[in-house]
C-alpha cells in the first residue's frame, strides 16, 4: 500500500476545508468556551469509528464476498460522484439537520467528519491491500490528524480564506479527487480484464 496516496485520498474524501462553514454553523449554539472541547470530542469519536472500520473492514468484505476489481471499480464510481458534488455543489449545499443544542456524534463526527464515503474508502483500501493493516492504520491516522487539525483551526481558516477562498479550495480538492477516482476505476477494469 502506498501510504502517501492513501492519506491524500482519505484527506480529500474527509474534505475538512469544505466542512469548515458547516462545523462553524453547527457549533454556533454551543457556548464559546465549550466549542473547542466539543470539537475535540467529536474528532475523537470519528477516529474510533475509523479504527472500527480499519480492523473489521476485511471481515465485512470477506462476508460479502467482494473481489478487488469490483471494489476498485465501485470505489472509483463513488469517489467520482463525491468529487462531482465537491466541484458542483447543490444549491443548498450540505444538509446539517442537527438536533437542537450541543451536537453529539451527529452531525459532526458522523456524517460530516467521517461519512459513508470515508468508510467505503477504508473498506476499499483494506481490500486492495490485504494483510497490510499497519500501513492502512498509519494512513487513516495521518489523514484524520490532518483533517482534525484543520477543523480545530476552523475559525482561523474562515477568517483568512473567507467563503470564496474555502469554495475555491474545495473545488480544487474535488478536481484532485476526480483524477484519483478515474485512476481507481481504470485499475479495477485492468484487474478484471487481466483474469
Amino acid at each position: 500500500m502506498d501510504v502517501a496516496s492513501a492519506v491524500v485520498t482519505l484527506f480529500l474524501i474527509m474534505d475538512p476545508i469544505g466542512n469548515i462553514p458547516l462545523f462553524l454553523s453547527v457549533l454556533k449554539p454551543v457556548e464559546p468556551g465549550r466549542r473547542r472541547r466539543v470539537l475535540v470530542r467529536e474528532i475523537a469519536i470519528a477516529y474510533l469509528v475509523l479504527l472500527t472500520f480499519v480492523f473489521l473492514g476485511g471481515h465485512i468484505l470477506r462476508i460479502l464476498g467482494l473481489d478487488e476489481a469490483t471494489i476498485s471499480i465501485a470505489g472509483g464510481i463513488v469517489l467520482f460522484l463525491i468529487a462531482l458534488r465537491m466541484i458542483f455543489p447543490a444549491d443548498g449545499g450540505h444538509a446539517t439537520d442537527a438536533p437542537e443544542g450541543e451536537p453529539f456524534i451527529v452531525p459532526l463526527a458522523i456524517p460530516l467528519f467521517v461519512g459513508p464515503s470515508t468508510l467505503a474508502a477504508c473498506l476499499l483500501l483494506q481490500r486492495t491491500s490485504p494483510g497490510q493493516t499497519g500501513p492502512l492504520l498509519l494512513a487513516v491516522t495521518l489523514a484524520w490528524a490532518l483533517s482534525g487539525a484543520i477543523l480545530l483551526s476552523s475559525t482561523f481558516f474562515y477568517r483568512v480564506l473567507r467563503e470564496r477562498g474555502l469554495m475555491a479550495l474545495e473545488r480544487l480538492m474535488g478536481m484532485l479527487l476526480v483524477m484519483i477516482a478515474v485512476q481507481m476505476f481504470m485499475n479495477g477494469v485492468r484487474t478484471y480484464l487481466a483474469r
